[in-house]
């Protein structure tokens, strides 16, 4: 999957260049969310956002701020631990989806004498294993392949920044995602960030004002949803003022 770096706004015109070429000639075209067809062979964006392409599936849509977060296993997010019971802590996603549960023993090396002592507040990065739709949502820290952590675990420090859906999904696909303003900074600023596919970003400047500003400038990039050029403006003003 891939998203153009190219913000497009209501009514514009999808190029034909710009559409998925599958392997698969035969595999029709699917449009999804914010784009409509005009026949004979029109597309158009109904919303604002960026374009997104699944060659495998022959798909393309319009990535965009709205919606509420619905767990998917093996989605990462940035879990709110709420209390403890006798086997799980109990976690918060989001105030609209239903609490999840992280057992104590997802950890990596976890036992039950040397499981994290996580309390009411605590932020975790973990990933979903579970998503029944009948039961909560089921997270784990660890790679179960593996046992690694992999980089998952308890979030010491930092602040956590509010970001759109669509946001969040741009910055876990990288460099695809078209969103450079991370990127661009760390050139000159060292910082840690997790993001959470449920509308989080935490970050860790080292320092308050650090800290604020990074979360402010991708917060700023997601709000005005700039393209390429507006984030690196973003960029060499945020490194002035540091």
């Amino acid at each position: 999957m891939s998203v153009s770096a190219t913000i497009i706004l209501p009514g514009d015109e999808i190029p034909s260049s710009t559409l998925p070429q599958p392997t698969n000639k035969k595999k029709p075209l699917t449009l999804g969310p914010g784009l409509r067809h005009i026949p004979p062979d029109t597309i158009v964006t109904t919303v604002a956002g960026a374009l997104a392409t699944d060659t495998k599936k022959n798909a393309v849509w319009v990535e965009y701020n709205s919606g509420r977060y619905l767990p998917s296993a093996g989605d990462l997010v940035i879990a709110t631990v709420n209390n403890s019971a006798a086997e799980n802590f109990n976690c918060i996603l989001t105030p609209n989806t239903p609490p999840a549960t992280l057992p104590h023993l997802a950890f990596e090396g976890a036992t039950r004498k040397t499981r994290p002592q996580l309390y009411p507040n605590s932020l975790v990065y973990a990933r979903i294993f579970n998503a029944g739709k009948e039961s909560s949502p089921e997270l784990t820290c660890v790679d179960p392949s593996t046992g690694k952590s992999d980089g998952l675990g308890p979030l010491k420090g930092g602040t956590v920044f509010q970001i759109s859906l669509g946001m969040a999904r741009r910055l876990l696909a990288g460099r695809k995602g078209g969103v450079i303003v991370l990127e661009g900074l760390s050139e000159k600023v060292g910082f840690e960030v997790a993001i959470g596919r449920n509308g989080m970003l935490w970050v860790d400047g080292g320092n308050i004002k650090t800290t604020l500003v990074i979360g402010k400038a991708v917060q700023e990039v997601d709000e005005q949803a700039l393209g390429e050029k507006g984030q690196k403006k973003v960029v060499e003003r945020v490194l002035r003022g540091l």
